[in-house]
Protein backbone atom coordinates (compact mmCIF):
# COMPACT_ATOMS: atom_id res chain seq x y z
CA UNK A 1 0.00 0.00 0.00
CA UNK A 2 1.46 3.44 -0.89
CA UNK A 3 2.39 5.82 1.90
CA UNK A 4 1.81 9.52 2.41
CA UNK A 5 3.02 12.24 4.73
CA UNK A 6 1.69 11.62 8.24
CA UNK A 7 0.75 15.24 8.90
CA UNK A 8 -1.28 15.35 5.68
CA UNK A 9 -3.05 12.11 6.58
CA UNK A 10 -3.88 13.33 10.09
CA UNK A 11 -5.44 16.45 8.57
CA UNK A 12 -7.81 14.13 6.68
CA UNK A 13 -8.67 12.39 9.94
CA UNK A 14 -9.16 15.73 11.71
CA UNK A 15 -11.64 16.93 9.10
CA UNK A 16 -13.75 13.79 9.56
CA UNK A 17 -13.62 13.91 13.36
CA UNK A 18 -14.95 17.47 13.37
CA UNK A 19 -17.74 16.77 10.86
CA UNK A 20 -20.60 16.40 13.33
CA UNK A 21 -23.12 15.63 10.60
CA UNK A 22 -21.20 12.77 8.97
CA UNK A 23 -19.12 11.22 11.76
CA UNK A 24 -20.40 7.90 13.13
CA UNK A 25 -17.48 6.81 15.30
CA UNK A 26 -13.70 6.85 15.37
CA UNK A 27 -11.10 4.86 17.27
CA UNK A 28 -7.44 5.64 17.95
CA UNK A 29 -5.28 2.73 19.16
CA UNK A 30 -1.78 1.31 19.20
CA UNK A 31 1.65 2.86 19.46
CA UNK A 32 3.94 4.23 16.80
CA UNK A 33 7.27 2.50 16.46
CA UNK A 34 10.03 4.29 18.34
CA UNK A 35 7.62 6.42 20.38
CA UNK A 36 6.66 6.28 24.01
CA UNK A 37 3.21 4.71 24.52
CA UNK A 38 0.38 7.27 24.32
CA UNK A 39 -0.92 8.57 27.63
CA UNK A 40 -4.22 6.92 26.62
CA UNK A 41 -4.40 3.26 25.54
CA UNK A 42 -7.40 3.82 23.31
CA UNK A 43 -9.81 6.62 22.50
CA UNK A 44 -13.22 6.32 20.90
CA UNK A 45 -15.12 9.34 19.58
CA UNK A 46 -18.69 9.80 18.42
CA UNK A 47 -21.25 12.62 18.22
CA UNK A 48 -23.86 12.72 20.99
CA UNK A 49 -26.91 14.93 21.42
CA UNK A 50 -27.17 16.40 24.91
CA UNK A 51 -29.63 18.94 26.30
CA UNK A 52 -27.05 21.63 25.57
CA UNK A 53 -26.80 20.53 21.93
CA UNK A 54 -24.54 18.31 19.91
CA UNK A 55 -21.19 17.42 21.46
CA UNK A 56 -18.22 15.29 20.46
CA UNK A 57 -17.88 12.53 23.03
CA UNK A 58 -14.40 11.10 23.66
CA UNK A 59 -14.06 7.93 25.74
CA UNK A 60 -10.49 7.48 26.99
CA UNK A 61 -9.39 4.01 28.14
CA UNK A 62 -6.18 3.54 30.08
CA UNK A 63 -5.87 0.07 31.58
CA UNK A 64 -9.08 -0.56 33.50
CA UNK A 65 -9.84 3.15 33.83
CA UNK A 66 -12.42 4.74 31.52
CA UNK A 67 -13.00 8.50 31.33
CA UNK A 68 -15.63 10.22 29.21
CA UNK A 69 -15.40 13.82 28.01
CA UNK A 70 -18.11 15.67 26.09
CA UNK A 71 -16.82 18.63 24.03
CA UNK A 72 -19.09 21.29 22.59
CA UNK A 73 -18.49 22.82 19.15
CA UNK A 74 -16.14 25.46 20.53
CA UNK A 75 -13.97 23.01 22.49
CA UNK A 76 -13.98 20.09 20.02
CA UNK A 77 -11.16 21.34 17.70
CA UNK A 78 -8.67 21.69 20.54
CA UNK A 79 -9.67 18.30 21.98
CA UNK A 80 -9.24 16.63 18.56
CA UNK A 81 -5.86 18.30 18.03
CA UNK A 82 -4.67 17.02 21.42
CA UNK A 83 -5.73 13.46 20.56
CA UNK A 84 -4.14 13.57 17.10
CA UNK A 85 -0.90 14.71 18.72
CA UNK A 86 -0.76 11.46 20.71
CA UNK A 87 1.46 8.79 19.06
CA UNK A 88 -1.34 6.38 18.16
CA UNK A 89 -0.34 3.87 15.51
CA UNK A 90 -3.83 3.42 14.05
CA UNK A 91 -6.94 5.50 13.40
CA UNK A 92 -10.23 3.99 12.24
CA UNK A 93 -12.90 6.53 11.26
CA UNK A 94 -16.43 5.73 10.10
CA UNK A 95 -18.73 8.31 8.61
CA UNK A 96 -22.18 8.08 7.08
CA UNK A 97 -20.70 7.40 3.64
CA UNK A 98 -17.12 6.18 4.01
CA UNK A 99 -14.57 4.44 6.22
CA UNK A 100 -11.01 5.70 6.61
CA UNK A 101 -8.26 3.55 8.10
CA UNK A 102 -4.87 5.08 8.85
CA UNK A 103 -1.82 3.08 9.94
CA UNK A 104 1.53 4.62 10.82
CA UNK A 105 4.44 2.67 9.35
CA UNK A 106 7.73 1.97 11.11
CA UNK A 107 9.25 4.84 9.08
CA UNK A 108 6.69 7.30 10.41
CA UNK A 109 4.73 7.55 7.18
CA UNK A 110 0.99 6.94 6.87
CA UNK A 111 -0.87 4.26 4.97
CA UNK A 112 -4.42 5.46 4.34
CA UNK A 113 -7.28 3.37 3.00
CA UNK A 114 -10.63 4.97 2.23
CA UNK A 115 -13.68 3.02 1.13
CA UNK A 116 -17.31 3.89 0.55
CA UNK A 117 -19.92 2.39 2.85
CA UNK A 118 -23.59 1.72 2.20
CA UNK A 119 -24.71 3.34 5.45
CA UNK A 120 -26.14 6.39 3.72
CA UNK A 121 -29.42 6.44 5.59
CA UNK A 122 -27.89 7.31 8.95
CA UNK A 123 -26.32 10.70 9.37
CA UNK A 124 -24.16 9.94 12.36
CA UNK A 125 -25.09 6.71 14.07
CA UNK A 126 -26.37 6.40 17.64
CA UNK A 127 -26.12 9.72 19.48
CA UNK A 128 -28.34 9.27 22.50
CA UNK A 129 -26.38 9.91 25.68
CA UNK A 130 -27.43 6.74 27.47
CA UNK A 131 -25.95 4.17 29.82
CA UNK A 132 -26.47 1.07 27.69
CA UNK A 133 -24.29 -1.92 28.51
CA UNK A 134 -20.95 -1.55 26.79
CA UNK A 135 -20.32 -4.15 24.09
CA UNK A 136 -17.07 -5.08 22.44
CA UNK A 137 -18.59 -4.12 19.09
CA UNK A 138 -20.94 -1.15 19.08
CA UNK A 139 -24.51 -2.33 18.26
CA UNK A 140 -24.75 0.74 16.04
CA UNK A 141 -21.68 -0.27 14.02
CA UNK A 142 -22.41 0.12 10.28
CA UNK A 143 -21.19 -3.45 9.86
CA UNK A 144 -24.44 -4.77 11.32
CA UNK A 145 -26.47 -2.83 8.76
CA UNK A 146 -24.43 -4.36 5.92
CA UNK A 147 -24.96 -7.85 7.35
CA UNK A 148 -28.64 -7.27 8.10
CA UNK A 149 -28.02 -8.53 11.65
CA UNK A 150 -30.92 -8.43 14.10
CA UNK A 151 -30.73 -8.05 17.89
CA UNK A 152 -30.13 -11.78 18.40
CA UNK A 153 -27.18 -11.73 15.99
CA UNK A 154 -25.74 -8.71 17.78
CA UNK A 155 -25.92 -10.58 21.09
CA UNK A 156 -24.27 -13.62 19.54
CA UNK A 157 -21.50 -11.43 18.17
CA UNK A 158 -20.91 -9.92 21.60
CA UNK A 159 -20.89 -13.36 23.27
CA UNK A 160 -18.37 -14.62 20.72
CA UNK A 161 -16.07 -11.62 21.03
CA UNK A 162 -16.06 -12.01 24.81
CA UNK A 163 -14.58 -15.48 24.27
CA UNK A 164 -12.12 -14.29 21.62
CA UNK A 165 -10.81 -11.28 23.52
CA UNK A 166 -9.26 -13.05 26.54
CA UNK A 167 -7.74 -15.74 24.31
CA UNK A 168 -6.06 -13.06 22.17
CA UNK A 169 -4.79 -11.24 25.26
CA UNK A 170 -3.38 -14.47 26.72
CA UNK A 171 -2.09 -16.05 23.55
CA UNK A 172 -0.75 -13.06 21.63
CA UNK A 173 1.60 -10.94 23.71
CA UNK A 174 2.95 -7.76 22.19
CA UNK A 175 4.78 -8.53 18.96
CA UNK A 176 8.43 -7.47 18.57
CA UNK A 177 7.42 -5.76 15.33
CA UNK A 178 4.61 -3.39 16.20
CA UNK A 179 3.86 -2.96 12.47
CA UNK A 180 3.05 -6.65 11.95
CA UNK A 181 -0.73 -7.09 11.79
CA UNK A 182 -2.49 -9.97 13.52
CA UNK A 183 -3.25 -12.76 11.05
CA UNK A 184 -6.57 -14.60 11.39
CA UNK A 185 -8.32 -17.29 9.36
CA UNK A 186 -11.88 -18.58 9.67
CA UNK A 187 -12.05 -22.11 8.26
CA UNK A 188 -15.51 -22.97 6.96
CA UNK A 189 -16.83 -19.46 7.51
CA UNK A 190 -20.27 -20.00 5.89
CA UNK A 191 -22.31 -16.80 5.97
CA UNK A 192 -19.34 -15.21 7.77
CA UNK A 193 -21.10 -12.77 10.07
CA UNK A 194 -18.79 -13.84 12.91
CA UNK A 195 -15.82 -13.58 10.54
CA UNK A 196 -16.76 -9.95 9.93
CA UNK A 197 -17.18 -9.30 13.66
CA UNK A 198 -13.87 -10.97 14.55
CA UNK A 199 -12.03 -8.97 11.91
CA UNK A 200 -13.62 -5.70 12.99
CA UNK A 201 -12.55 -6.30 16.60
CA UNK A 202 -9.07 -7.58 15.74
CA UNK A 203 -8.47 -4.68 13.35
CA UNK A 204 -9.09 -2.24 16.19
CA UNK A 205 -6.35 -3.81 18.31
CA UNK A 206 -2.98 -2.04 18.38
CA UNK A 207 -1.45 -4.24 15.67
CA UNK A 208 -4.41 -4.16 13.28
CA UNK A 209 -5.34 -7.35 11.43
CA UNK A 210 -5.57 -9.29 8.22
CA UNK A 211 -8.27 -11.95 8.03
CA UNK A 212 -9.11 -14.60 5.45
CA UNK A 213 -12.40 -16.49 5.44
CA UNK A 214 -12.31 -19.93 3.81
CA UNK A 215 -15.57 -21.33 2.47
CA UNK A 216 -16.35 -24.16 0.05
CA UNK A 217 -19.33 -22.47 -1.63
CA UNK A 218 -18.20 -19.92 -4.19
CA UNK A 219 -21.50 -18.03 -4.05
CA UNK A 220 -20.99 -17.37 -0.32
CA UNK A 221 -17.39 -16.31 -0.97
CA UNK A 222 -18.54 -13.80 -3.59
CA UNK A 223 -21.30 -12.44 -1.35
CA UNK A 224 -18.97 -12.06 1.64
CA UNK A 225 -16.34 -10.31 -0.47
CA UNK A 226 -18.99 -7.86 -1.66
CA UNK A 227 -20.15 -7.19 1.88
CA UNK A 228 -16.58 -6.59 3.01
CA UNK A 229 -16.32 -3.90 0.36
CA UNK A 230 -19.64 -2.35 1.41
CA UNK A 231 -18.55 -2.24 5.03
CA UNK A 232 -15.17 -0.74 4.14
CA UNK A 233 -13.28 -3.53 5.90
CA UNK A 234 -9.68 -3.27 4.72
CA UNK A 235 -7.62 -6.39 5.31
CA UNK A 236 -10.55 -8.84 5.09
CA UNK A 237 -10.72 -11.26 2.17
CA UNK A 238 -12.39 -14.56 1.29
CA UNK A 239 -11.26 -17.61 -0.66
CA UNK A 240 -13.06 -20.70 -1.93
CA UNK A 241 -11.81 -24.13 -0.91
CA UNK A 242 -12.07 -26.96 1.57
CA UNK A 243 -10.89 -26.64 5.14
CA UNK A 244 -8.30 -29.35 4.56
CA UNK A 245 -6.86 -27.99 1.31
CA UNK A 246 -7.28 -24.20 1.14
CA UNK A 247 -4.08 -22.18 1.62
CA UNK A 248 -4.75 -18.79 3.23
CA UNK A 249 -1.10 -18.23 4.20
CA UNK A 250 -0.07 -16.26 1.07
CA UNK A 251 -2.98 -13.84 1.53
CA UNK A 252 -2.14 -13.43 5.21
CA UNK A 253 1.58 -13.00 4.69
CA UNK A 254 2.42 -15.82 7.11
CA UNK A 255 0.94 -18.52 9.30
CA UNK A 256 -2.18 -17.40 11.18
CA UNK A 257 -2.09 -16.19 14.77
CA UNK A 258 -5.80 -16.87 15.26
CA UNK A 259 -7.70 -19.81 13.78
CA UNK A 260 -11.51 -19.93 13.94
CA UNK A 261 -13.73 -22.87 13.01
CA UNK A 262 -17.32 -22.14 13.92
CA UNK A 263 -19.92 -24.86 13.38
CA UNK A 264 -17.87 -26.86 10.86
CA UNK A 265 -19.74 -30.12 10.46
CA UNK A 266 -18.49 -33.39 12.02
CA UNK A 267 -14.82 -34.13 11.15
CA UNK A 268 -14.44 -30.79 9.32
CA UNK A 269 -13.82 -29.43 12.82
CA UNK A 270 -10.98 -31.93 13.16
CA UNK A 271 -9.57 -30.80 9.80
CA UNK A 272 -9.55 -27.23 11.10
CA UNK A 273 -7.98 -28.11 14.44
CA UNK A 274 -5.29 -30.19 12.74
CA UNK A 275 -4.38 -27.30 10.45
CA UNK A 276 -4.24 -24.93 13.41
CA UNK A 277 -1.86 -27.23 15.28
CA UNK A 278 0.42 -27.65 12.26
CA UNK A 279 0.50 -23.91 11.74
CA UNK A 280 1.46 -23.53 15.40
CA UNK A 281 -1.44 -21.08 15.81
CA UNK A 282 -1.25 -19.37 19.21
CA UNK A 283 -5.06 -18.98 19.49
CA UNK A 284 -7.74 -21.42 18.30
CA UNK A 285 -11.51 -21.16 18.75
CA UNK A 286 -13.69 -23.99 17.47
CA UNK A 287 -17.44 -24.46 17.88
CA UNK A 288 -18.05 -28.09 16.81
CA UNK A 289 -21.18 -29.35 15.10
CA UNK A 290 -22.71 -32.69 14.07
CA UNK A 291 -20.57 -35.21 15.98
CA UNK A 292 -21.19 -38.34 13.88
CA UNK A 293 -17.73 -39.93 13.82
CA UNK A 294 -17.37 -41.07 17.43
CA UNK A 295 -21.08 -41.87 17.65
CA UNK A 296 -20.69 -44.34 14.79
CA UNK A 297 -17.59 -45.85 16.39
CA UNK A 298 -19.45 -46.44 19.64
CA UNK A 299 -21.99 -48.43 17.64
CA UNK A 300 -25.60 -49.19 18.28
CA UNK A 301 -27.20 -50.56 21.42
CA UNK A 302 -24.68 -51.31 24.18
CA UNK A 303 -22.05 -53.17 22.16
CA UNK A 304 -19.59 -50.28 22.26
CA UNK A 305 -19.93 -49.35 25.92
CA UNK A 306 -17.47 -50.44 28.60
CA UNK A 307 -18.93 -51.75 31.83
CA UNK A 308 -20.75 -50.36 33.73
CA UNK A 309 -21.67 -47.57 31.27
CA UNK A 310 -24.06 -49.36 28.90
CA UNK A 311 -26.95 -47.15 30.05
CA UNK A 312 -25.18 -44.10 28.60
CA UNK A 313 -25.62 -45.37 25.04
CA UNK A 314 -28.67 -47.63 25.29
CA UNK A 315 -31.07 -45.02 23.90
CA UNK A 316 -30.40 -43.24 20.62
CA UNK A 317 -30.90 -39.71 21.94
CA UNK A 318 -28.61 -40.35 24.92
CA UNK A 319 -26.03 -42.03 22.69
CA UNK A 320 -26.02 -38.96 20.43
CA UNK A 321 -25.60 -36.53 23.33
CA UNK A 322 -22.93 -38.64 25.00
CA UNK A 323 -21.01 -38.92 21.72
CA UNK A 324 -21.01 -35.11 21.49
CA UNK A 325 -19.44 -34.87 24.94
CA UNK A 326 -16.93 -37.68 24.35
CA UNK A 327 -15.88 -36.24 20.98
CA UNK A 328 -15.15 -32.79 22.37
CA UNK A 329 -13.46 -34.21 25.46
CA UNK A 330 -11.12 -36.20 23.21
CA UNK A 331 -10.45 -33.16 21.02
CA UNK A 332 -9.54 -31.15 24.09
CA UNK A 333 -7.26 -33.97 25.26
CA UNK A 334 -5.41 -34.14 21.95
CA UNK A 335 -4.87 -30.39 21.94
CA UNK A 336 -3.54 -30.53 25.51
CA UNK A 337 -1.19 -33.36 24.57
CA UNK A 338 0.17 -31.16 21.77
CA UNK A 339 0.90 -28.10 23.88
CA UNK A 340 -2.34 -26.15 24.23
CA UNK A 341 -4.26 -24.96 27.25
CA UNK A 342 -7.91 -25.71 26.51
CA UNK A 343 -11.18 -24.49 27.98
CA UNK A 344 -14.54 -25.86 26.87
CA UNK A 345 -17.08 -23.09 27.41
CA UNK A 346 -20.56 -22.02 26.35
CA UNK A 347 -20.41 -20.34 22.96
CA UNK A 348 -23.82 -18.65 22.84
CA UNK A 349 -26.91 -19.07 24.93
CA UNK A 350 -28.59 -22.44 24.32
CA UNK A 351 -31.77 -20.56 23.36
CA UNK A 352 -30.06 -19.68 20.08
CA UNK A 353 -28.57 -23.08 19.23
CA UNK A 354 -28.15 -26.44 21.00
CA UNK A 355 -24.67 -26.69 19.45
CA UNK A 356 -23.23 -24.15 21.82
CA UNK A 357 -19.95 -25.61 23.08
CA UNK A 358 -16.75 -23.75 22.22
CA UNK A 359 -13.21 -25.13 22.44
CA UNK A 360 -10.95 -22.20 23.28
CA UNK A 361 -7.27 -23.13 23.03
CA UNK A 362 -4.16 -21.06 23.69
CA UNK A 363 -0.77 -22.47 22.75
CA UNK A 364 1.65 -22.77 25.68
CA UNK A 365 4.09 -25.33 24.28
CA UNK A 366 3.95 -27.27 27.56
CA UNK A 367 4.81 -30.98 27.19
CA UNK A 368 2.16 -33.52 28.18
CA UNK A 369 2.25 -35.00 31.67
CA UNK A 370 2.31 -38.76 32.31
CA UNK A 371 -1.11 -38.46 33.93
CA UNK A 372 -2.61 -36.79 30.84
CA UNK A 373 -1.09 -39.42 28.55
CA UNK A 374 -2.46 -42.24 30.72
CA UNK A 375 -5.90 -40.60 30.83
CA UNK A 376 -6.04 -40.32 27.04
CA UNK A 377 -4.90 -43.88 26.45
CA UNK A 378 -7.41 -45.30 28.93
CA UNK A 379 -10.32 -43.26 27.62
CA UNK A 380 -9.78 -44.29 24.00
CA UNK A 381 -9.13 -47.94 24.98
CA UNK A 382 -12.19 -48.20 27.20
CA UNK A 383 -14.57 -46.87 24.55
CA UNK A 384 -12.77 -48.45 21.61
CA UNK A 385 -12.64 -45.22 19.61
CA UNK A 386 -10.02 -43.50 17.50
CA UNK A 387 -10.70 -39.74 17.48
CA UNK A 388 -10.54 -38.17 14.02
CA UNK A 389 -8.27 -35.42 15.34
CA UNK A 390 -5.81 -38.03 16.61
CA UNK A 391 -5.78 -39.60 13.14
CA UNK A 392 -5.25 -36.22 11.47
CA UNK A 393 -2.30 -35.52 13.78
CA UNK A 394 -0.94 -39.06 14.11
CA UNK A 395 2.78 -38.21 13.62
CA UNK A 396 2.69 -35.32 16.09
CA UNK A 397 0.61 -37.23 18.63
CA UNK A 398 2.72 -40.40 18.45
CA UNK A 399 5.86 -38.32 19.03
CA UNK A 400 4.29 -36.55 22.01
CA UNK A 401 3.10 -39.82 23.57
CA UNK A 402 6.39 -41.58 22.97
CA UNK A 403 8.33 -38.81 24.69
CA UNK A 404 6.48 -39.32 27.98
CA UNK A 405 7.28 -42.29 30.20
CA UNK A 406 4.36 -44.38 31.40
CA UNK A 407 2.80 -43.14 34.62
Amino acid sequence: MPTTDLATALEQVRALLLDGERLVRAVGTGRRRGCEPPAVDRVELRPVDLRAGRHLQAVHRTGPAVRTHNHDAAAAPAAVDALLALPFGNWHVETADEVLQLRVTKRGQAQVHRAATSRRDVSAGPRAHDRARARLLDPGDPLFAVLGADADKRRQVDAFLRQLAPAVRDGLPAAPDADAPLRAVDLGCGNAYLTFAAHRWLAEQPRGARTVGVELREDLVARSAGRAGEAGLAGLSFTAGTIADADPVPDLGGAPDVVLALHACDTATDDALARAVRWGAPVVLAAPCCHHDVQQQIGTGTSGAPEPYAALVRHAILRERFADVLTDALRAQVLRLLGYRVDVVEFVDSRHTPRNALLRAVRTGAPPTPALVAEHRELTRAWGVVPALAERLRPELDAALAAVPAA
